[in-house]
């Protein structure tokens, strides 16, 4: 413990948010430290790396005025923890789990390291129960189940934070039981935060809600904290106090840019577009945090939001988080210029989990049919709407201009609800009420 416990006046270089110390003994990777500087300032570090006995540690605070004569390292023993309780739930805290809300620390039921476990496969249960979103596009074409993992893929300027919103707001389970959403945001601007603050207070559901917000402003370490922090929150209130819990994570390009900018710091040899090797592991380890466990009532499901850069699908960050994830939902920017909202393209979106979430006892009797019948209809009133920009439409038979009315009818009232709330049960009549506008013949995925 002594070992443990001792001061080193060993830092060798600062570069970026890495210092680089020399000598530690009995340091292991992940541990907390305290990094101080003249005038007793306190930073908190942790280690990244360890290369013999020279330690490479990411300081939370940022180094600004650390340097490697008057700076030392102080190890403290202990993995990267958070406080847990019930008293989170309508709670404000900042990208490291500290109160934000002028509200005082919670009493702690338990203290855990951030960093948890996947779930052991043979212990997981499986995902089939229905989670009801109130957006038609989602529910009825895409249907969120619990436990799942179903990232939004979003691009510069799209709605992606008023969607996430949205979904918090109107997210329902059955009734009896407990449901809570845990929010993570990383890299957001104090104007975004203030956003979602309101509007979570402005609907009433901040008391169900836990929010961990990391600003553009704050040190770029926080943000590898945050959605941790915000899953092992989720992992309490789910698998300890039986909450089916939602954790919606914005931004995870912001978490995979902080990545890469500590990949630089430590002269890592980059992976696609600087990013690193590891990048497929890493958001893996957050992403199957996701699901239930066999004997335990709740479930965490994990609706993260991705920026793609320049509306490109297959950067490395979209493209990795589609192998890990089951499915996506991916936003519109077509739609976004025609007014639609939400602009979600259901299309290239997919829930490969939703067909054990749908049904009689569930949903609705035909639910998949109905959805499979939505889809395909759109899909052709689509590729009309393409032929007619190279024909026009007097080159359209009459069938084929049914076809595109309904595309147009679907994008204007099917997907484009706006910000309000549809049961699934009114979902499924606006998509029945379209398709009676087509002949019987057209209707071939649907038995009556």
């Amino acid at each position: 413990m002594d070992l443990i416990r001792r001061e080193y006046s060993t830092i060798s270089g600062v570069y970026g948010p890495i210092v680089f110390a020399q000598g530690l003994v009995g340091v292991s990777v992940g541990e907390m430290c305290q990094v101080k500087i003249p005038g007793d300032d306190l930073r908190t570090g942790q280690v990244l790396e360890l290369r013999g006995e020279r330690a490479v540690i990411q300081v939370l605070e940022g180094t600004r005025d650390i340097d490697i004569v008057d700076s030392s390292v102080l190890p403290k023993g202990e993995l990267a923890t958070v406080t847990l309780s019930t008293d989170m739930l309508g709670r404000t805290f900042s990208g490291l789990g500290e109160p934000v809300d002028d509200l005082p620390q919670i009493i702690p039921e338990q203290v855990s390291e951030i960093n948890g476990l996947p779930i052991n496969p043979a212990a997981r249960d499986k995902p089939n129960l229905f989670i009801q979103t109130g957006i038609s596009a989602i529910d009825g074409l895409n249907t969120l189940v619990r436990g799942q993992k179903l990232p939004i893929f979003s691009g510069a300027g799209l709605p992606a934070n008023e969607l996430a919103l949205q979904i918090v707001k109107q997210s329902r389970v059955s009734s009896g039981e407990e449901f809570c959403v845990v929010f993570g945001a990383m890299g957001i601007t104090s104007r975004d935060a203030f956003f979602f603050r309101e509007g979570l207070e402005a609907a009433g559901t901040m008391e169900r809600t836990v929010a961990y917000i990391n600003l553009a402003s704050d040190p770029i370490i926080e943000k590898l904290f945050t959605p941790r922090i915000a899953l092992t929150a989720a992992e309490f209130l789910a698998f300890e106090k039986g909450y089916q819990v939602m954790v919606v994570i914005t931004d995870m390009t912001s978490y995979c840019d902080a990545l890469r900018v500590i990949g630089s710091a430590r002269d890592e040899i980059p992976g696609r577009r600087s990013y690193p090797g590891y990048m497929y592991t890493d958001l893996a380890s957050l992403y199957e945090r996701a699901g239930r466990i066999k004997g335990r009532k709740g479930s965490v499901t994990v609706v993260p939001i991705i920026s793609m850069p320049e509306d490109d699908i297959t950067h490395p960050i979209p493209d990795l988080t589609g192998y890990i994830t089951e499915g996506q939902i991916v936003l519109s920017r077509a739609m976004h210029r025609k007014s639609i909202y939400p602009p979600i393209d259901v299309l290239p979106s997919l829930s490969r989990l939703m067909n054990n979430g749908i049904g009689p006892d569930k949903t609705a009797d035909g639910h998949k049919e109905l959805s499979d019948q939505l889809y395909a209809s759109y899909a052709r009133g689509c590729d009309v709407r393409r032929m007619a920009s190279i024909v026009g439409e007097e080159g359209l038979s009459d069938l084929d201009r049914l076809h595109m009315q309904f595309s147009d009818g679907f994008e204007r009232t099917f997907i484009g609800q706006g910000e309000g709330e549809r049961t699934i049960e009114e979902t499924l009549d606006v998509g029945m009420k379209l398709l009676e506008k087509l002949p019987k013949s057209e209707l071939t995925r649907l038995k009556q």
